[in-house]
């Protein structure tokens, strides 16, 4: 729902002032009318407005002396003059002084609505441009903002990872940004120039897997009925990022190292090798130290991969990009969308900036857009953000947040805590409680596999 834009009224005509309220009301406009520029100062004061149309001459003072009124405002309103009194000279000082335009009486009502309605979109267009050259004026790398200890450190890292040439490993919890991050690897590497592939490993069905990979020969199986060029022969030059790497079959795993090793792929069907050229970026929120123990992921593959590994920071432990973060969704929202919320409240700032994030940027970026969709106010009030912000009841990062006592006195004895068997098995439960069952969304949490997690749940201490 787009805002309802506000007009101050200034005219000390009660009768043209009323007349005025009344044709602009009925174009929707949200109008607060005075009669004298002591009452418009006091106005522009407390409250925000679009524009202020103001005659020129008013009891006490000129229209043009409430301009300004509007310097220290961070968005002023566009701003019309009025007056019985028209010149050319007084048309140039109204202009000179800040006005945007100038109209003389007796007004004729259709172009007076016309020139309020030109106004207000000028100023709109305006405001969406000084927003957007703030929004570059964020620090960013590659696309990713952050200004942030943390994410300084990660800007620097990639730097250097770019500048050599092995297979990197992207690791950090679901919805940090591993694929803006993947992408910045690409682009600021010497291989900038080249493809770029994205494949999920997670949204291949298994036997279709080594083709899409590795390429086809024709009659290679049924229905390949002419040769196919995998992924790897496509990104050639370039960077192809394993998305969800972790969820690769063991089989396939084998055949990936030894791409890495050779460079050469061996086509489904076909008897000759093809050397390539392709750096190898993989992508994952598992633990792949946990997969390598539960025999889930090859361990002489995670090693090759370790090379040049890079940790994404979860949002939490960049408390200082929130409001940066929230900024920019918000603006990009407004602009697809044709809004116009300002912005947040203080107090809904404050919860976004005090909730743990479990679902990071991606959980930011759905809460603000969620929030402005059913904004109908100028700032995005505590309210609107979703339930579980108002309430801080994120599903708890720390397993010994989770379940340990938050004090443990002095004389009590170390063989009352609990084993580690039993805080994983509470810490377990304790998230399917906060996601409602939902183990997909719980396995993201803990960083596992779905398949370890239903075995977690099935073992006998479970």
């Amino acid at each position: 729902m787009a805002q309802q834009e506000t007009i101050l009224l200034v005219e000390d005509d009660s009768g043209l002032r009323e007349l005025l309220q009344e044709e602009l009301e009925a174009e929707g406009y949200l109008v607060i009318a005075c009669g004298d520029a002591e009452q418009g100062k006091r106005q522009l004061v407390s409250h925000s407005f679009d524009l202020l149309v103001s005659d020129l001459r008013l009891p006490g003072a000129d229209g043009l002396s409430l301009l300004p009124s509007l310097a220290s405002q961070e968005s002023a309103p566009a701003v019309l003059i009025i007056t019985a009194f028209g010149s050319v000279q007084q048309a140039v000082k109204a202009l000179q002084a800040g006005a945007d335009d100038f109209l003389t009486k007796p007004l004729e009502m259709d172009h007076f609505l016309l020139t309020v309605s030109r106004l207000l979109e000028n100023r709109r267009l305006r405001n969406e441009v000084q927003h957007y050259r703030s929004m570059l004026a964020v620090e960013q790398f590659n696309g990713i903002i952050g200004q942030s200890p943390v994410m300084q450190q990660l800007f620097h890292q990639i730097r250097q990872i770019a500048a050599a040439d092995g297979p990197v490993l992207v690791q950090g919890e679901s919805g940090t940004g591993k694929e803006l991050v993947a992408r910045a690897l690409h682009d600021q590497s010497s291989r900038r120039d080249g493809p770029y592939m994205v494949v999920n490993c997670g949204g291949i069905p298994s036997e279709l897997m080594e083709s899409e990979f590795f390429g086809h020969a024709a009659g290679a199986f049924t229905g390949a009925r002419t040769q196919r060029a995998g992924l790897f022969q496509q990104a050639n030059g370039g960077s192809l990022l394993l998305d969800e790497l972790g969820e690769m079959p063991l089989a396939l795993q084998a055949k990936l190292l030894r791409v890495l090793q050779d460079g050469k792929v061996r086509p489904v069907g076909s008897d000759h090798e093809i050397q390539l050229d392709v750096r190898i970026i993989g992508a994952t929120n598992r633990n792949l130290i946990e997969a390598v123990a539960d025999g889930s992921f090859r361990e002489d593959l995670f090693y090759r991969l370790e090379t040049f590994a890079v940790q994404v920071p979860p949002l939490r432990e960049r408390g200082e990009d929130i409001r940066r973060l929230a900024d920019f969704f918000l603006t990009r929202f407004n602009a697809r969308q044709q809004q116009r919320v300002k912005g947040f409240s203080d107090e809904a700032l404050a919860l976004l900036q005090q909730y743990s994030f479990p679902g990071n940027v991606r959980e930011l970026q759905n809460a603000v857009e969620r929030a402005a969709t059913f904004c109908d106010t100028p700032l995005i009030e505590a309210a609107q953000l979703p339930q579980r912000i108002q309430e801080q009841t994120a599903p708890a990062h720390s397993v010994a947040e989770a379940v340990l006592p938050t004090a443990i006195s002095d004389h009590q004895k170390a063989e009352s805590l609990p084993t580690l068997e039993t805080i994983q098995r509470q810490y377990i439960h304790q998230v399917l409680a906060a996601t409602e069952g939902n183990k997909r969304r719980a396995a993201q949490i803990l960083g596992i596999t779905r398949r370890t997690l239903y075995r977690w749940i099935d073992s006998p201490t479970g």
